[in-house]
């Protein structure tokens, strides 16, 4: 049994072994073979496995004696003795026989050895549930699947266990006696996998309720599926009374049960809409809502509860949504409580940068600070395979003035100058920039802007989420920790190709450039009482001269014995 080295995936041979002829080979040998095969083959594992399994079903039409299905059997009952191999290798093989059965081209099995092979797995089936040979129950589940193993060969089986004892067992009492086992084990999949199976039911509906309080939600689909429609209703009323809306929706879509659950299938469309208004994905909710007026009146209230008030405007003005309870101004408090502001931080100024003249004194102004905050938005794409849209803005600013620069019209205008000013920007050694989770964003402006040399590189950067050690629930959860009070980032997912952005949308962006400055000076200014460590961990993580990340592997430098500590005293009025 051999692989060319074309089918290899260009690597050279899968094994050192070919044959063809099955007729006088062992089923120990096939083995030994197979491991072989395996060991010396250059390919990665799935790769390995496919190849494999496509040619051990080629092998089962050459003859193997005494006929293909036993012979398979004959080896499963080996493959225990290979170790660490024996699991993987009889999914592999269980998988090519079923595959050749499949196979159009394949010669019929004689019907003496499909009973032969039936029987013989009868009696391994029993061995696994004895102990004295050693596989995973799902080998267990899928040898009585391939080879139709049923009630009859169970009985037969175990008769010629039991030949000169005077004990004697039925098939259907055996197998509901170890599939209570597996049920007290909470062994639910193999349980249900048996029952479907030899087509018992004789668990009432606490098993149901048992792997639904187990967490086991495949296994007690399958059993409710297997059981019939009352046990799919009430498989949906349990995760409804224990408010898993998500995995009750999903069986009532599945199965077409929506109708008999309309209360339950609102309240886990509203949830499904509130989860999306959580993550900023306010165009997918509103999408998801269908036209609903009920549902759409709900998104409505969620805009208004985050403070999202164009996109509460926009839905009404849509949909024409009047009557709707005048709950604005007090949902504007709750907001302003609860959210950070332009004003807390005292910004001076946002200027919205278009043309050239305007990217030039950003420029002026922006190389005279010696710490600015960098980042970007970009409009989000929904559709599953496409390419994300370009990057929109660039916010770069200091602690009182902020720029909003328009990439993509200042791209499309004069790019050599704005590809210039940018590298004046980034590449300052003198200017330390500040970002959050900024190869990100760098990535993305590469991405977006391929032939613009200025974000290939870059000096002095401090991606401000690597000098604290556990996650803060991104910037947001950073600024809370650091300054009290968190940024409403309702607005991350709106559309920000949009010309001119609202107020909302340009507050947004501002903040996420000037917070930065302000959690800065909290590390530099604040260090530990004890130690000196934050500090130093700070200009450590100062980076500089990264190439282009798909062509170089190597870690950006980092300055933290060539900075200049001047560079980071506290900041005048232009930092």
């Amino acid at each position: 049994m051999g692989l060319d080295p074309e089918e290899a995936d260009g690597h050279g041979t899968l094994c050192l072994h070919a044959f063809s002829d099955l007729t006088h080979v062992s089923p120990l040998v096939f083995l030994y073979l197979l491991k072989q095969c395996y060991i010396h083959g250059s390919c990665k594992a799935t790769k390995k496995f496919q190849a494999l399994q496509h040619r051990v079903h080629q092998v089962l039409a050459n003859n193997p004696q005494p006929g293909p299905s036993t012979f398979i059997v004959y080896c499963l009952n080996l493959l225990p003795v290979f170790g660490v191999y024996g699991e993987g290798f009889s999914h592999l093989i269980i998988s090519a026989l079923r595959r050749y059965f499949k196979s159009a081209s394949a010669p019929a099995s004689s019907q003496e050895d499909v009973a032969s092979a039936r029987s013989l797995a009868a009696r391994l089936f029993l061995a696994i549930v004895g102990g004295s040979v050693a596989y995973d129950e799902k080998v267990m589940v899928n040898t009585l699947k391939v080879f139709d193993v049923g009630l009859t060969s169970i009985d037969e089986a175990l008769s010629k266990e039991e030949e000169g004892s005077s004990a004697s067992s039925c098939a259907s009492a055996f197998l509901e006696e170890y599939i209570s086992e597996l049920i007290k084990s909470k062994s639910f999949m193999t349980a249900v996998s048996l029952l479907e199976h030899f087509s018992f039911s004789f668990p009432g509906e606490t098993f149901l309720q048992q792997m639904v309080e187990d967490k086991d939600f495949q296994a007690a689909e399958k059993w409710a599926t297997f059981m019939g429609r009352p046990s799919l209703c009430l498989l949906v009323q349990e995760y409804g009374s224990r408010n898993m809306l998500k995995q009750a929706y999903n069986v009532m879509k599945k199965h077409y049960l929506q109708h008999e659950f309309p209360d339950l299938c609102y309240k886990c469309k509203e949830s499904a809409l509130k989860d999306l208004a959580e993550k900023a994905c306010w165009d997918v909710a509103e999408t998801k809502a269908k036209g609903d007026r009920q549902l759409l009146e709900y998104l409505v209230y969620l805009a208004m509860e985050a403070g999202y008030y164009e996109k509460v405007d926009e839905l009404c003005e849509r949909y024409s949504l009047e009557g709707l309870p005048k709950a604005q101004e007090a949902e504007v408090d709750f907001v302003n409580k609860c959210f950070l502001h332009l004003n807390d931080l005292a910004v001076e100024e946002v200027v919205w940068v278009d043309d050239v003249n305007g990217l030039r004194e950003a420029t002026s102004f922006l190389e005279g600070c010696k710490v600015v905050g960098l980042d970007c938005e970009w409009k989000p794409n929904y559709m599953k395979g496409s390419k994300p849209n370009k990057v929109s803005i660039m916010q770069i600013g200091s602690d009182s003035k902020i720029f909003i620069l328009d990439l993509i019209k200042l791209y499309y205008d004069a790019s050599e100058i704005l590809d210039t000013c940018l590298s004046q920007i980034l590449q300052s050694y003198s200017t330390l920039k500040l970002g959050y989770n900024f190869q990100c964003d760098i990535r993305q402006l590469a991405l977006s802007y391929g032939d613009l040399k200025c974000f290939k590189s870059y000096d002095m950067l401090l991606d401000i989420q690597n000098v604290f050690k556990e996650p803060c629930g991104g910037l947001s959860g950073l600024t809370k920790k650091i300054l009290g009070v968190g940024l409403n980032k309702t607005r991350r997912n709106s559309d920000w190709e949009q010309r001119p952005l609202t107020l909302n949308q340009l507050e947004y962006a501002a903040l996420d450039a000037a917070v930065l400055i302000h959690i800065f000076r909290h590390v530099r200014d604040h260090p530990p009482h004890d130690t000196t460590l934050e500090t130093v961990q700070w200009k450590s993580h100062i980076v500089s001269h990264m190439d282009n990340p798909k062509k170089s592997k190597k870690k950006p430098k980092c300055h933290s014995t060539q900075t200049s500590d001047s560079t980071f005293n506290k900041p005048s009025s232009s930092s």
